[in-house]
Formats: structure tokens, sequence, C-alpha cells
């Protein structure tokens, strides 16, 4: 079988071009996901009451996992960090606030290592009174593990006159190749933005600010590279019943073509999630998450072969009569369901 295949390559190169282009391909979405009870809650406290945990952004490191997430407090939206060696754990780890900003608001984190500064880097959006546009804003530490070592924010985009954005947006993502680092964002109106600087240049630079996608999407684009190929891919988040849809890319400049992008047949949405056997169903909205990467550095390289996919969730009629602040969201994680357990 080896040696036909290599006279077919040999023979007819369109034949290994096919065969190379499955291949890129790179990723399959799981028919159905299997839904763990929520990991983390809220945590009940007599100062600094949290009603929503969101926004999860999580690297595996030093025998620990170390989660970054949108805290919803009385009058302020801010970032909490706990790490714990076992998912088990989680929802008993200590919490602890993170000091890097004296705005009322900075959430939606985003955590990796960048090699070229041997740092860690913590990227937010701010809002700052005297800024039409929200800051992307960053911090960073050398020491993970040290929630009190991360910098007081600073900006990559301030919102001022220079600010090469045209609209202003939310869930600030960065994701870097061998050049340049590449910032994307979504304006809540059907479009993801890209801009991108000099690896070089980074933190500083971002420019060349364009449309990167324009579809019926809504918020919480998430880019990684898929391992083994040279494709990215970029999950987003739909309006209404949450849910995530997927595109996929041969460059991080490139065009994003649809793979999942419909409730009845997405990334993740209540049609291909069912709880793992003995959990009750307490998500039906599948919000803001961060597949787990493969490395922890600034190419968010995933491995498709090991999906796991940490999200906010809750149910559809627990939002009845709420505003979106009131809305009390916990963290869980979907696995692709072993065909045997699928319905």
């Amino acid at each position: 079988m080896k040696i036909l295949v290599l006279m077919a390559a040999i023979c007819c190169p369109s034949f290994a071009q096919e065969a190379n282009q499955q291949k890129l391909t790179a990723i399959k979405i799981p028919k159905m996901w299997e839904m763990t009870a929520p990991l983390i809650e809220p945590e009940q406290r007599s100062a600094n009451k949290s009603r929503a945990q969101k926004d999860p952004t999580i690297i595996f490191a030093d025998g620990k996992w170390h989660v970054f997430m949108t805290v919803k407090l009385p009058g302020k939206s801010a970032i909490e960090y706990c790490s714990f060696e076992d998912w088990k754990n989680a929802n008993q780890a200590t919490r602890h606030l993170l000091a890097i900003s004296d705005s009322d608001y900075f959430c939606a984190p985003q955590v990796f290592y960048f090699r070229p500064h041997k740092k860690w880097y913590l990227i937010f959006q701010m809002g700052v009174k005297s800024s039409k546009k929200m800051w992307v804003a960053y911090s960073t530490t050398q020491n993970i593990d040290e929630p009190g070592s991360w910098s007081k924010a600073k900006p990559i985009l301030d919102g001022g006159p220079e600010d090469p954005r045209t609209v202003g947006g939310l869930d600030y993502w960065i994701i870097c190749d061998q050049q340049r680092a590449y910032l994307f964002f979504t304006s809540l109106d059907g479009r993801m933005w890209r801009l991108w600087t000099k690896l070089r240049d980074f933190p500083n630079g971002f420019e060349h600010c364009e449309i990167a996608l324009q579809d019926k999407i809504f918020e919480a684009s998430h880019t990684y590279r898929i391992k083994g190929s040279n494709r990215y891919l970029t999950l987003i988040e739909e309006n209404g019943q949450r849910f995530f849809k997927a595109y996929i890319a041969d460059q991080l400049d490139g065009k994003w073509q649809p793979l999942a992008v419909t409730f009845e047949k997405p990334f993740a949405s209540a049609k291909n999630v069912e709880p793992r056997m003995g959990v009750e169903l307490w998500a039906d909205n599948i919000s803001h998450g961060e597949l787990i990467r493969f490395s922890n550095d600034e190419t968010l390289t995933i491995d498709p072969e090991n999906l796991r996919f940490v999200f906010q969730g809750m149910l559809q009629k627990h939002k009845s009569g709420k505003g979106y602040g009131a809305y009390q969201w916990r963290i869980g994680m979907l696995t692709p369901a072993k065909p045997e357990d699928s319905r």
C-alpha cells in the first residue's frame, strides 16, 4: 500500500498535494461534547462578593493549573486568579483579586508566556474615564505563581487620537507567528478586527487595523495555531442562546473560512453538548471560553488530538428578567464524548 501511495505521488503531484491538504485540515470538531459539573463558582465570602465567574484563560505550568477570570463584584468588574494541581480541587483553591488597576472595569483576560521577553503577559480590556475606547491593556510578571507580582496596567492601545482602531471593541486576543504579533477583537456588530506589529516591537506598534472576518458573529474571538500544521483556528461566540462558531485559516493575516458556524452544526452549542453521566444539566449557553493549549507561549498552539474547552455557562431560562450584568455565570469544561457515550 505504501508503494502504491508513493507511486501515485510521483506520477501525479496533485495526489500528493491533495493528501497534504487533507492533513492540513488538521482539526476535527467533536460531534458531541461531554460537560462537567461547574468547576469554578463564585466564592462565598463576606467582602468583594462575586455573582459570576467569567472569561477563563488557562495555562499549565510548574505542575499546576493557573486560571485567570473575570469576577463580577458590586460596582466593579475585575480579574481574579487561582491555581491548583487537579481540576477537582479548582473550586476550593484560594482566590486572589489582582491589584493591577484602580479602574472599576478591567476584565476578559488572556495569559501567555512571551519567550522573547522571558515574561508572562496578561492582556485585558480596561475602562478609562478619559478614553472613548477601552484600553487594550497589559501587565507582566516573571513569576506566574505570585499573584502580587503583576505589574500595573499599561496600554497597548489607549483610545487616544493615535489609536488606529476605527470602532470600539472588546475581548482582545493576541497571537504571534515568527514575524508578527497579531491583535484580534470583535465589535459586537458582526465584525472581527485585526491589527499587527513586528514581533520585536511587541507590545508596541500595533497598526494596520482592518476587518479580518465579517459574518453573523458577536464576541469572544479566540485564535490558536493547530499543532502539526500551518493552520489556525478561530472560535467566536454568537449572541442569543450563546454558542461557539469555528473558522479556519492558513495564516494569521489570511482569509477565515467557515468550519462549524450554525447552532445545529457548531463548534459547541446546546445541540452538541450533553452533561457527563451523573451530572445535572446546568448550562445550555456555551459562552466565553478557551481551549486548553499544548504550549504556554505566544504561538497559542493547541493539540487537535486532545481538545478540552473551558467555558462560562448558565441556563437560558435563568436569563429571564435580568440584564447581562446580573447573569450568574459559572465555569465548567467540555471534553469530546466517546462514540458510545453520545446519544
